[in-house]
């Protein structure tokens, strides 16, 4: 492994260290992405030979890739962590939430307030996540320990400062952080590192053949969630992921990627954001920002 990525995990160990030794209750928000992954891994090697200790909470849209909620759970036996799920249909279900209407309907804006309700529930104070700087603007914004107030929304003016890499967790009676550990990483860093430590991951993130859809520049996986266009065309393409999300916003890639050095070579090649396939992020602007302040990962 390069001295890049040593330095990289290393930083990322000291901040997951960091965050266990102030908080009391945290938890790693787990979605079975390459990110969150690369979080479980570095957790395990941050307390070795200890367990891991906290738990990961994954919040199902109800609308996932099936080969993520496998991977999910067998990941899971694997680093022998404890699993927790909430369910998006149980906020719907409970009048939390409004399902979406129209064929770009979505649950990925409604998981913010399954996420809330879960933290608020499972009274955890800190949640390791597995956004970096590089992948979107408002990403860039934030800290490595970034505050949320009592109603779990993220203002980008006060977050506080962490010269000489000191972190301050302190917080309110109901307020949280949420921890970024892999911040300074990049789409690049996280696959080197997966090769470097061997590291598993869902086949769904290397070239397939799957049908899907052309939907307003988004290659979208034509899923049984994904309500239909008159005149739409469903063709079977090669194609792989470059992030996993729900099903009805995340775009795929034309690619013959096939192993994890074709994809580093793809990535040394790529011109593109891996956030340009997100449907999520072309609602607006201020897509990612407006979802973040609410609440959301």
């Amino acid at each position: 492994m390069g001295t890049v990525l040593k330095e990289l995990e290393a930083e990322a160990v000291y901040v997951m260290r960091e965050a266990v030794a102030q908080f009391e209750r945290p938890a790693l928000l787990f979605s079975g992405g390459k990110d969150s992954i690369v979080l479980l891994h570095l957790a395990s090697r941050a307390f070795a030979p200890a367990p891991i200790p906290f738990p990961i909470l994954h919040i199902d849209t109800g609308h996932n890739f099936p080969e993520t909620i496998a991977f999910r759970d067998e990941a899971a036996k694997r680093y022998g962590v404890k699993l927790i799920v909430r369910y998006v249909q149980d906020s719907i279900d409970a009048g939390l939430v409004t399902e979406e209407a129209g064929p770009n309907r979505s649950r990925n804006v409604l998981q913010t307030v399954t996420l809330l309700s879960a933290i608020s529930e499972l009274k955890l104070d800190a949640c390791f996540g597995g956004a970096r700087r590089d992948e979107e603007k408002a990403r860039a914004k934030e800290r490595f320990f970034s505050h949320r107030n009592t109603h779990g929304q993220w203002d980008p003016k006060h977050q506080r400062p962490e010269l000489w890499s000191l972190y301050n967790g302190r917080k309110n009676q109901g307020e949280h952080f949420r921890v970024f550990p892999i911040s300074n990483w990049t789409e690049l860093d996280v696959w080197q590192y997966i090769h470097a430590q061997a590291i598993p991951i869902p086949e769904i993130y290397f070239s397939h053949m799957r049908p899907v859809v052309v939907r307003e520049d988004v290659l979208l996986a034509h899923t049984e969630f994904l309500v239909p266009i008159e005149n739409e065309v469903i063709e079977t393409k090669r194609v792989r992921f470059r992030t996993i999300g729900d099903a009805t916003c995340t775009g795929a890639v034309y690619s013959d990627a096939a192993t994890i050095e074709d994809v580093i070579a793809e990535l040394i090649d790529s011109k593109t954001s891996e956030r340009s396939t997100r449907a999520d992020d072309k609602r607006s602007d201020s897509a990612m920002e407006d979802r973040k302040s609410k609440g959301y990962f």
